[in-house]
């Protein structure tokens, strides 16, 4: 497999490997931030091996790219991941989060939305790439609708948000659209 590095003020973006594997669980899911897990929409509390196990997994899966996000100070702040890779469509689903606090605001995962979404399409060739929002999660919409997603639908009251129900907010975007994107840059 390739090396895909991407670098910015300081900030990194690579492909997660096997010796990352306990830093990502001591340094993100150890103490999962609460506002994190429901902002992402998993649970609060993970055992050392669930993590781990998981982590080894997913960067062992073809269809899935998992790359993380890594501050100048070495830590794992993040992850930007494309999976579900469906060849004969050419499309696939986009994930992201940034897990520590302090590093959120400060433009990191509008980098690596568009760092991703230009790999799936320079690099992978895919046809769509497509994720879902949760309507509470109002700054992650307009990060994906900067980075050129489309709504292209809403599962009404699908989740929770505490106690009451939530959308959750179905968004793509096609080959033609970066296309169009990349050319007023």
């Amino acid at each position: 497999m390739k090396k895909y590095f991407w670098t910015k003020n300081g900030y990194t973006i690579r492909l997660a490997q096997e010796a990352d594997a306990e830093n990502y669980f001591l340094q993100n899911y150890n103490t999962l931030d609460k506002e994190t897990a429901r902002l992402t929409g998993c649970k609060e509390n993970f055992s050392k091996d669930e993590v781990i196990s998981f982590f080894l997994k997913s960067i062992q899966d073809t269809d899935r790219y998992y790359f993380l996000i890594i501050s100048s100070d070495n830590r794992i702040i993040g992850e930007s991941v494309i999976n579900e890779i469906d060849n004969k469509t050419k499309s696939a689903n986009f994930r992201i989060a940034i897990f520590q606090t302090d590093e959120q605001g400060k433009g990191i995962g509008t980098w690596a939305v568009e760092t991703t979404r230009d790999f799936a399409f320079e690099i992978l060739k895919l046809h769509r790439l497509s994720l879902d929002v949760f309507s509470f999660n109002t700054r992650a919409e307009k990060c994906y609708l900067k980075a050129g997603f489309k709504r292209e639908g809403v599962l009404r009251d699908a989740v929770l948000n505490g106690d009451e129900y939530a959308d959750d907010i179905l968004m793509s975007i096609l080959e033609s659209e970066w296309r169009e994107l990349k050319t007023k840059k």
